[in-house]
């Protein structure tokens, strides 16, 4: 019972992922179309559009997850979350740093790149958790 007890809490943090990319979607959309220049509105939504990919990801894993218990699609799935924190979590920040103050904050851009490595794993171990359940 507590395996699908924490598949449930997996499956809440995905619904709460996804609340959050919609919102921040719709931000950038309606708020910050009129205040951002064109080249830091393509930068956020590239932000969005990286974050969506990888909840997308995220449900797969989370289906593997539940399915066949994988160490490698609960890696995957931890990965995933990682890279969107990281990557679309310092583009939102980078794109948006003028009106939040965050000029001055340089270690910002190398946190993308950390992120972008999360999901290269998080598609490798996904990867990997498929393979496997292909041995059984």
């Amino acid at each position: 019972m507590k395996k699908k007890h924490n598949y449930n809490k997996l499956g809440l943090l995905i619904g709460l992922v996804g609340v959050l990319a919609v919102i921040l979607g719709a931000f950038g959309a309606h708020s910050l179309k009129a205040t951002l220049p064109p080249d830091r509105l393509i930068t956020y939504n590239t932000g969005i559009t990286y974050h969506f990919y990888h909840l997308i990801a995220m449900v797969f894993a989370w289906i593997s997850l539940v399915d066949d218990s994988s160490r490698w699609a609960r890696r995957a799935f931890w990965c995933f979350l990682i890279g969107i924190i990281c990557f679309s979590g310092s583009i939102y920040l980078l794109a948006t740093r003028d009106l939040l103050g965050l000029v001055h904050y340089r270690w910002l851009g190398p946190i993308t790149p950390i992120g972008g490595v999360f999901f290269i794993l998080g598609w490798s171990f996904l990867g990997l958790s498929f393979y496997h359940r292909s041995l059984n």
